[in-house]
């Protein structure tokens, strides 16, 4: 007897050990139709797995994150028989679904180019109307072994023999493709309508750059072709947005191969980052925040007492000073800790708070920098908040408090995860479980929705995990509360009770901006370059329609630079409509044409890079409009 319990709270009874398939058809043959798979028991099944035990059992379509990595990962499978048909030579690595799609990495001595793709693309749709099923099997360590041998698919036997000894092989058939992997995988191919192939990258093999280096084809699919054309044009839109063009165009900021992975702020890009500093800065303050600045380059010690060499060395960079080790510092927290140290404290002092803005320094491996959003130097607005156990929820809820205030500035949507215990990670299991009941708790309390992300936690504690949805859609992982009980114990830290003994406080990391820089990166795509008046580098254009108006212009700049405006006074020898297209290409806020109206009148012409136009304006007026647009945050 199984049974199968369903997220309403109803249950299904079966006498044998029913597939996934059979579970949705008892709830119901509709659904069973546009069903790709199910969640059982925590792990993601596709419709030919048979459940072995009773389960929690939840159906999953393809809008649910679940079945678009049923579909995506089929559709890699369907990517790599498509390329064994045109290529029989080629050694398949991995093709696994990711967040955007699908890739698959090949090894082969033709490269590869956009025909290739379209040609490939072709044969997947052939492959998909002949309707293959996905057929799974599992097989012995050795029969997997002689089955690669056969093929001469080097990868595949190299990931066999890296598995361990008591692992399940599974193989997964579609039509005479055979490959090597754990699933899932739809029931049959038909539902992949709608394909493309995206682009052609390298990848070395196990990310090593000791290792070769392959060919990676990323995909898209979908069940509609309308979902695959409405996809496309956001890709186009995305492009368009791309802040390493518009940081170009903008002159916001650049990358050269004498610092490949440390960004170079320009000053421009300065005007945007140090508003966004002196924001946040502020609010901090007002919510009882103490600044603190700390090292970058602290000796190796320290980074052996709190962890991170045993957990994160491989992302560190070293050098040596005086003959002795140091380690440039990849997080800000042991810094906070050593100040924390510096002077006894009480019960009475908490909860503590101390935020830096902190330089850090991690290891990336070159293929995977880009742009602002993954570099090897960025600034966190870190935070540690020291504080007494029974005011973990209350201070939980304060930093959610802090950022609904961030992320509502900025109009951003958000959806939370609640990210647990790695692999790879330090303490007592009971400490875990403490600690992740304490942030559910504070999430439940504040009746904030969330996910579950499974082993996806810092390796001193769990955390809670924002993902920002952009202008058009995407998501982008930002904010973190981190709750730490490991740290305050490797550094022995306490204060003196109301009892008067000594105690271990509890240590909340918190970073919410996150990466200034990768912060900075979506806000350029977000707002597509055009930022708010209170973010953008020149606020104001001066446009004066001749020479003979330049005393005129001179003054308006002077008298708007005296009430703290950003301005730009433009006096080339060119026609209007040229200085006027230049500062739209430039997104300036507003734009002034001063000609020899509105230097007899006294006033302004006002035109917004929205279109919208205004005669007669006063200067006084228009510095108000200004100055309560720039208070108020608001965007256009």
């Amino acid at each position: 007897m199984v049974q199968l319990r369903l997220p309403d709270g109803s249950v299904k009874d079966f006498d044998h050990n029913p597939s996934v398939e059979e579970g949705t058809i008892a709830i119901s043959e509709g659904l069973n139709r546009a069903s790709l798979g199910a969640v059982v028991n925590g792990k993601v099944m596709g419709k030919q797995e048979i459940i072995q035990e009773d389960s929690d059992f939840k159906v999953v379509k393809f809008e649910d994150k679940e079945g678009k990595e049923i579909f995506w990962h089929t559709s890699a499978h369907v990517m790599a028989y498509a390329i064994s048909r045109l290529f029989p030579e080629a050694e398949f690595a991995i093709g696994p679904a990711i967040d955007t799609g699908f890739y698959y990495d090949i090894d082969l001595d033709h490269r590869f180019t956009p025909d290739d793709l379209e040609k490939i693309e072709a044969e997947m749709k052939k492959i998909v109307k002949e309707n293959y099923p996905v057929e799974r099997e599992v097989v012995s360590r050795q029969e997997a072994l002689d089955f690669f041998k056969e093929k001469g698919q080097p990868y595949k036997i190299e990931l066999i023999e890296d598995l361990d000894k008591d692992a399940e092989i599974s193989l997964y058939r579609i039509g005479d493709f055979v490959d090597l992997c754990r699933g899932p995988h739809l029931k049959e191919i038909k539902p992949i309508k709608a394909t493309k192939l995206l682009s052609i990258a390298g990848a070395y093999w196990r990310g090593d750059e000791n290792k070769k280096m392959l060919q990676r084809i990323y995909g898209i699919s979908f069940e509609k072709k309308k979902d695959l054309d409405a996809y496309l044009e956001r890709l186009a839109e995305a492009e368009k947005r791309d802040h390493r063009k518009l940081g170009k165009e903008l002159d916001l900021f650049s990358m050269h191969e004498e610092g490949p992975g440390f960004p170079f702020f320009h000053p421009k890009g300065m005007i945007i980052r140090n508003e966004l500093e002196n924001f946040w800065r502020n609010i901090q303050i007002e919510k009882g925040y103490g600044e603190i600045r700390t090292p970058m380059i602290l000796n190796e010690d320290l980074w052996h007492r709190s962890g991170h060499w045993d957990h994160y060395k491989d992302n560190m960079y070293f050098t040596k000073i005086d003959g002795e080790d140091y380690a440039i510092k990849p997080m800000n927290c042991p810094g906070s800790i050593l100040i924390y140290k510096n002077s006894p404290h009480s019960y009475r002092d908490f909860p503590l708070k101390l935020s830096e803005f902190g330089q850090v320094h991690r290891h990336e491996l070159s293929g995977a920098l880009h742009g602002l959003f993954r570099v090897r130097t960025f600034t966190q607005d870190d935070a540690h908040i020291f504080c007494l156990p029974e005011q973990i929820q209350q201070e939980v809820t304060d930093v959610i408090d802090l950022a609904n205030i961030l992320y509502n500035t900025f109009g951003f949507k958000y959806h939370v995860e609640l990210s647990t215990r790695p692999e790879n990670s330090m303490g007592t299991d009971q400490q875990w479980d403490l600690a992740i009941e304490a942030l559910k708790g504070a999430l439940e309390a504040n009746h904030m929705d969330y996910e579950i992300n499974e082993g996806d936690g810092a390796f001193y504690g769990p955390k809670i995990d924002y993902h920002l949805e952009d202008a058009i859609g995407r998501t982008w992982q930002c904010g973190t509360i981190q709750l730490d009980f490991q740290l305050p114990e490797r550094f022995d830290l306490t204060y003196i009770d109301e009892n008067g003994g000594k105690s271990q406080p509890v240590m909340l990391h918190r970073a919410l901006l996150g990466s200034i820089e990768r912060f900075m990166g979506i806000l350029i795509e977000h707002y597509a370059g055009k930022f708010p008046l209170w973010l953008s580098p020149v606020q104001v254009e001066i446009i004066p329609v001749s020479e003979k108006f330049a005393d005129y212009a001179k003054e308006v700049e002077d008298q708007l630079k005296k009430a703290g405006l950003r301005v730009h006074l433009d006096q080339r020898s060119e026609k209007v409509g040229y200085k006027i297209r230049q500062a739209q290409l430039n997104k300036v806020n507003y734009m002034l044409v001063l000609g020899e109206k509105e230097v007899e009148a006294k006033t302004i012409s006002v035109r917004g890079r929205n279109g919208l136009e205004k005669q007669d304006v006063k200067l006084e007026d228009f510095i108000q409009d200004l100055e309560k647009e720039i208070r108020d945050k608001v965007y256009e």
